[in-house]
């Protein structure tokens, strides 16, 4: 039974997986190298709460929670020692990865569960440098999490069942719906997300439309609900930039990324996260 979930990286998909699995009745700690970036993440859930309390999206027992089982740290072995399930979200780097979840098996416990929220990569290849691969498990969650129902559950070649069962009833608690993918480079919604996105951005390139006429177009015309750059910003277009060149050298030339998308993120617009991408923000859009 999971009762304590340690959450390694505060970034965007860290932070609203805390927050998600705090409003749901779980003990929380969040960690991250960075005291600027924990302390940045802890700001965000603490408003987010407000805001969702204020709107009526959580009861008054979450909006406590948010305040009572969290703990927020810089120390990674603080974070894990007593943890049932550990999740890491960092950066989309195998070699990151693997040099996390090495931490994490020297600190946490034997029975704990290890969770990769991978978007694209191998839970087998990153469940190999562990101790316990039939305790290693991939789940993808989708930002903002607080608002997307789904989590793709993807097993290595090792994860015992038990693992995915325990799994699904963590997702369950966090209301959410799952869907069990076989490994293979970028899943399902990766896959279909980059190309329809890198191809959005190469007509942006080519004049086609303008960001606006591109994603009304896809909305109206598709039934999507958002428009595909509108969710590259919301992603962030680093982190698009990174799925796509682990998918291009997996998957091959389908997955190049559009020039486009490498020119905005050598000019610092990364979406949502950084207030311009294809689109500009201000902070309050940030939250819900």
């Amino acid at each position: 039974m999971v009762e304590h979930i340690a959450v390694i990286g505060s970034g965007t998909m860290g932070r609203g997986i805390a927050y998600q699995a705090v409003i749901s009745g779980f003990n929380v700690t969040l960690q991250d190298i960075s005291s600027e970036a924990v302390d940045n993440a802890q700001s965000y859930i603490e408003g987010l709460a407000a805001k969702s309390r204020e709107k009526g999206y959580i009861q008054q027992e979450q909006y406590d929670n948010v305040f009572q089982k969290i703990h927020y740290t810089t120390d990674l072995p603080e974070a894990v020692k007593y943890t049932d399930l550990v999740i890491e979200a960092v950066l989309e780097k195998v070699d990151l990865k693997m040099e996390v979840f090495k931490q994490v098996n020297e600190h946490s416990p034997e029975s704990a569960i290890l969770a990769t929220n991978t978007s694209t990569m191998s839970p087998t290849e990153i469940g190999a440098s562990t101790k316990n691969p039939e305790k290693f498990i991939a789940m993808h969650f989708f930002n903002p999490v607080h608002r997307m129902k789904l989590i793709e559950i993807i097993r290595g070649l090792d994860t015992s069942d038990e693992t995915v069962e325990v799994i699904k009833s963590v997702a369950i608690q966090m209301g959410k719906e799952t869907v069990e993918v076989n490994e293979f480079p970028g899943f399902v919604t990766s896959r279909m997300n980059c190309v329809i996105g890198n191809e959005a951005m190469n007509m942006l390139m080519e004049g086609v439309a303008s960001p606006e006429g591109i994603d009304k177009a896809i909305k109206l015309g598709l039934n999507h609900p958002m428009g595909p750059l509108e969710m590259a910003d919301l992603v962030g277009l680093d982190t698009r930039l990174r799925n796509m060149e682990y998918l291009h050298q997996t998957l091959g030339e389908k997955y190049r990324p559009s020039p486009l998308l490498l020119k905005y993120v050598k000019a610092g617009r990364l979406g949502k996260k950084s207030g311009r991408g294809f689109y500009q923000y201000d902070r309050e859009e940030t939250l819900l």
